[in-house]
């Protein structure tokens, strides 16, 4: 008996299934071996930010070698991990709403780290709708865009050219950072942009976990996930009152906002050799928010 693969195009084979990666499992001394970033290469934008850096030294410290991508230049941050961590790690600026610029700061990032493989990208950066309701006077179309600009095109572009590097590779974990408020209206903040910019990043991940599975030959090599973090302790919720946020830990079931090591095991999880099924996924790291 034959099987079909009615995903693939009228040029790829259609053979199904794929066989499984039993030698990984097999060869692994325990499930924690599998979790290990030991001697894989990651790129994290927005690495310069609370959330950048906490999952930058969570990776570090799980034996990754890193790449610091950010619009503000912070080399002392990947020298701070290169010599806690003993790992290589290195600085890259780039405004990521510039697609040449972001295609350019993924080749260098293989000029520098000649003879290895980009094993995860972790498509960070974004910035907050600051404006409140539409209808208020500094919401304008300008702001809008700018949001759009960073969240959605700036996710585009980093998606597209590092799509680019691991159908070359052959393989690659992509990891977009989507947000609790792409599954719900946040209350009583409004911030409608920020929400819908976000279920665009969600729905990527979704669309890109189909579009890039088939860049391999076997299929399944590249993986994209998303992760959608809850009210955080960062700066893109400071400049909201304490009497506001406290509304937010009012309507969370944990009572309080996270820290930005808290979302850091999804991360994990999402790169590692234990997630070689998880594809298409969205791990909510919201405290429960979204369960009420």
């Amino acid at each position: 008996m034959t099987f079909e693969n009615f995903l693939r195009g009228p040029t790829e084979d259609k053979s199904v299934p794929q066989q499984p990666p039993t030698e990984r499992y097999q060869a692994a001394n325990s499930y924690l071996e599998l979790f290990s970033q030991k001697g894989k290469l990651v790129v994290v934008t927005g690495a310069a930010g609370a959330i950048g850096g906490a999952i930058c030294e969570g990776f570090a410290s799980a034996g990754a070698d890193l790449c610091l991508v950010d619009y503000k230049y912070d080399a002392e941050l990947a020298k701070y991990l290169a010599q806690k961590y003993g790992i290589q790690a290195r600085a890259y600026q780039v405004d990521i709403t510039k697609g040449d610029d972001v295609k350019a700061c993924v080749q260098a990032i293989r000029d520098d780290f000649t003879g290895r493989d980009i094993d995860t990208f972790i498509a960070n950066a974004g910035v907050a709708w600051t404006h409140g309701s539409i209808l208020n006077e500094s919401a304008t179309p300008e702001a809008w865009q700018r949001v759009m600009d960073v969240n959605v095109q700036g996710t585009f572009h980093c998606s597209k050219y590092i799509a680019e590097v691991f159908k070359l590779q052959g393989h690659g974990c992509l990891i977009l950072t989507a947000s609790m408020s792409s599954h719900i209206a946040n209350v009583p903040n409004y911030q409608t942009c920020y929400n819908a910019s976000k279920a665009a990043v969600r729905h990527m991940a979704r669309g890109f976990a189909v579009e890039f599975a088939h860049l391999t030959e076997p299929a399944g090599r590249i993986r994209c996930n998303s992760v959608s973090p809850g009210y955080t302790d960062t700066i893109l919720s400071s400049f909201v009152p304490t009497e506001q946020r406290a509304q937010w830990w009012g309507l969370t079931p944990q009572g309080r906002e996270a820290l930005p090591e808290e979302l850091v095991g999804a991360y994990l999880y999402l790169a590692s050799d234990a997630a070689s099924f998880t594809n298409g996924c969205d791990i909510s790291v919201d405290g429960g928010y979204t369960c009420v």
